[in-house]
């Protein structure tokens, strides 16, 4: 099953190129407004499934292309994203250490919605290509054999990043800044993903295919992933874990960009990006940074030296 918010926050069940929407099948459920639905839903998903897949079944919904998609879980408690957590296809000889930091829940933002980069003197914008974890049901010290049973589903995910500022090493202001946590278009449900650990990601930005890569090179799985967070605190139906990137494929966002991303099977999550100060970088991937500086001699980074800014603001490096 595939589900997600349209128009006003109404909850839907995605039927082919329709949307049925099923928001006066879950009014019972706690909530303040509609968009806590989602997670109500996702913790008494077991005992309402069917009644759901029959309404579905019995309507033909409203045509995709007619309405506004929102994020899956707008209002998610917690998002918890691991870090350095791809083996760059052979550019790392041993994974970094099991790490991750914590996005603000309020940097959520939709299909079609905007990525707004903001006048702070990060070095450059960069938005990384993520297969997320939703999460389904209560996970405290769970066991990375017993971890893959508290998934509820799987969505895209863009893990915004303001890189460089002075404080490098503080993640926050690097990774919660408004907007940057685009999500979408619709959560698939974790039995319509047969193996997770091998998807093919891919991101564009103006239709140039920048990052693909395969879930597959993973430094930590999902269970394993899943199991650690849990040894720290505890994951609540609807929280989400974003599964980190390969950060090869990573280029600097623009002013005007069109960014697309499409986790095998997810749909495609399309988000604009704005930058009032049209501030200008190299459009050369990360990888395609570190072959031009090793061709001249340079030191390289492990997981790949980022784009360089050339015009506006900033560019002077104060």
């Amino acid at each position: 099953m595939k589900l997600t918010y349209f128009e006003d926050y109404r909850l839907g069940a995605v039927k082919g190129d329709a949307i049925v929407d099923i928001t006066n099948l879950l009014t019972h459920l706690p909530h303040r407004d509609t968009q806590d639905l989602m997670s109500a839903l996702i913790a008494q998903f077991d005992g309402l499934r069917d009644e759901i897949q029959s309404y579905v079944d019995a309507n033909d919904g409203i045509a995709l292309s007619d309405v506004q998609l929102r994020a899956p879980i707008p209002r998610p408690r917690q998002i918890d994203c691991m870090a350095v957590n791809y083996m760059e296809n052979g550019l790392l000889d041993k994974p970094f250490p099991i790490n991750a930091f914590d996005k603000s829940p309020s940097a959520v933002i939709g299909p079609d919605d905007t990525m707004i980069l903001p006048d702070v003197p990060a070095a450059l914008f960069e938005g990384e290509a993520e297969l997320a974890v939703v999460i389904g049901k209560r996970a405290k010290n769970v066991s990375e054999a017993d971890a893959m049973a508290h998934v509820f589903g799987y969505m895209n995910f863009i893990d915004g990043s303001a890189r460089g500022l002075v404080e490098k090493n503080i993640f926050f202001q690097v990774k919660s800044r408004d907007t940057f946590a685009p999500m979408g278009p619709y959560i698939v449900t974790a039995d319509e993903v047969p193996n997770p650990g091998n998807l093919q990601v891919r991101l564009w930005i103006n239709g140039d295919l920048r990052q693909d890569f395969n879930t597959d090179d993973m430094a930590y799985s999902i269970a394993r992933s899943i199991s650690w967070l849990s040894s720290i605190h505890t994951l609540e139906p609807g929280d989400i874990v974003a599964t980190g990137t390969n950060h090869r494929g990573l280029s600097a966002l623009h002013d005007g960009d069109r960014v697309e991303l499409e986790c095998a099977g997810m749909g495609k999550l399309g988000i604009n990006v704005s930058d009032g100060l049209k501030r200008t970088w190299t459009k050369l991937t990360r990888l395609q940074e570190n072959d031009k500086r090793i061709a001249a001699g340079e030191t390289v980074g492990p997981i790949g030296d980022p784009a360089v800014q050339l015009t506006g603001k900033y560019a002077d490096g104060k």
